[in-house]
């Protein structure tokens, strides 16, 4: 039996549809019923159930954007750091292995190799290097799971949702059995608010940048297929393979999804960050090389966005 704690959310629901297609057997576990941010109720739960694996889906996002997280830093350090070391202290006091929703938005940039050597850049709107990543430029490179987060409360500029992703990953390292699945813009064939294709066609205005992105329903795949290869614990990416421009995804939702409205971009980020947003946010590229050579296939980024924009189901 595997408990899931966040099933209600937006990645907890596509746990909860993977693991129905698996015909696994689990405990989608609410706060109202156990109030698993207790160490001692989580563990008492965990020793009477005995699961072989527990599913942290849980975490604050904030609504509608991470903006909302300054707002409630409280409640974003509570869900973002201080549960998921409460999961890892019972987890590892009851013996059962975990595995933690965790966020790639805790890197900025990419990595560009020139001259044979490879240099970090955090701000890829760079005319020269957004050029390189609209050809989709072999010289551009992702963060690994070896890279230190530079988008975090060690190396600002970054959001308190992000600086708390982070902490967190920092506070539940070498505690027990865990696997650390790194989440990126999440988006799939089914119209909602969290869903990086739906917001595009909501924005008044669109932020270009470059990013690896996560298709919902194979993030859940692919995190639940480690667990099933018994690949070793540990942090992945777990991202589709490449990356998008903005620019880019917006061609595709035009083509494929003929809408009415014309497109505007941001002219910079100083009229983006002056109206549009609070807070710094987070734009890079994810190596997922650790999780392939695992053995778990991963559809490339585009195979999964023009298969969702093909298939795309408006909000009723």
């Amino acid at each position: 039996m595997i408990l899931l704690l966040g099933a209600s959310g937006y990645i907890g629901e596509a746990f909860v549809r993977e693991l129905q297609r698996r015909k696994h057997e689990f405990i989608p576990l609410a706060r109202r019923q156990v109030d698993y941010t207790r160490f001692d109720v989580l563990l008492n739960f965990l020793k009477s159930k005995q699961p072989e694996l527990v599913i942290n889906a849980a975490g604050f996002t904030g609504k509608p954007n991470v903006d909302a997280c300054e707002l409630d830093q409280a409640g974003t350090l509570v869900g973002n750091t201080l549960l998921p070391q409460t999961i890892a202290d019972a987890c590892a006091a009851a013996g059962v292995p975990w595995g933690h929703v965790s966020s790639g938005c805790i890197f900025s940039g990419a990595k560009v190799s020139e001259n044979g050597t490879i240099r970090v850049e955090k701000d890829m709107t760079q005319p020269a290097l957004h050029a390189l990543a609209e050809k989709k430029s072999a010289a551009i490179h992702g963060f690994s799971e070896t890279d230190t987060p530079n988008f975090s409360f060690r190396d600002r500029p970054c959001s308190f949702y992000s600086g708390t992703k982070a902490l967190g990953e920092e506070a539940i390292a070498g505690i027990g059995q865990s696997y650390v699945w790194r989440l990126r813009i999440p988006f799939d064939e089914f119209d909602n608010q969290r869903n990086y294709l739906s917001k595009l066609q909501r924005y008044s205005k669109v932020y270009e940048n470059v990013n690896s992105i996560s298709h919902r329903a194979d993030f859940a795949k692919a995190s639940l297929d480690l667990w099933e290869r018994r690949a070793p614990f540990g942090t992945y990416n777990v991202t589709n393979p490449g990356f998008v421009t903005t620019r880019h995804v917006v061609a595709l939702v035009e083509k494929h999804l003929r809408l009415t409205r014309k497109f505007e971009f941001w002219a910079n980020d100083e009229e983006f960050y002056k109206t549009a947003a609070k807070t710094p946010r987070s734009n890079c590229v994810m190596d997922v090389s650790k999780l392939l050579a695992t053995g778990v296939k991963l559809r490339g980024v585009e195979e999964a966005l023009e298969d969702s924009l093909k298939n795309w189901r408006p909000e009723k």
